[in-house]
């Protein structure tokens, strides 16, 4: 199947062309994702404004549908070949904690989340070309997600969101998946 020519606007999102299945995936997941978590959880926006509980399931729709995108070699090598675009994108990731204060929960959490993962990103970013870029990417994704479920009483919707932005931000968009690394460094 050959892939569509995506919309200059949607580049940031899946890259200069897209193959519709992955484009179908990306929502598929973002989308029915943020759904169970809405069902699932409905003290999650209970007592919220209805702007409030909006805003954040479409920053909750952005973390998930991100997590399947940023692993698509179009995102993937739009970003590889735009090195500045891929700083900017790292730093602007705030999205976490805006999620955390607009669902007023676990925002000490969520704060401690996204700088780990925005300075994991950081780190991971700065190895790009080397071998060990993935290996690195690996070893903080695994020590991140591994001690999320350690934090006393986080919500699972939040746990669960906490998990894919790190794994959206540090492994899935840090790394560059598709262009061939250095040996030996």
């Amino acid at each position: 199947m050959k892939p569509i020519r995506i919309p200059s606007i949607l580049h940031d999102i899946f890259g200069e062309e897209q193959h519709i299945l992955s484009i179908a995936a990306v929502l598929l997941f973002g989308g029915g994702l943020t759904a169970l978590l809405y069902f699932l959880y409905p003290e999650m926006t209970a007592h919220l404004p209805v702007w409030r509980s909006i805003l954040a399931l479409l920053f909750i729709f952005d973390i998930f549908s991100g997590c399947i995108a940023n692993f698509t070699a179009s995102t993937s090598n739009f970003y590889a070949a735009r090195k500045k675009n891929r700083l900017v994108f790292i730093a602007i990731h705030f999205h976490i904690v805006i999620i955390a204060v607009l669902l007023n929960t676990a925002i000490g959490y969520s704060i401690a989340v996204w700088a780990y993962t925005i300075a994991g990103a950081f780190i991971v970013n700065a190895l790009i070309g080397k071998q060990s870029q993935r290996f690195v990417a690996a070893l903080l994704l695994s020590v991140g997600i591994g001690c999320i479920p350690l934090l006393p009483n986080i919500e699972p919707y939040m746990l669960i969101t906490c998990q894919l932005f790190m794994l959206k931000v540090l492994f899935g968009f840090a790394v560059d998946h598709y262009t061939q690394t250095t040996t030996g460094r």
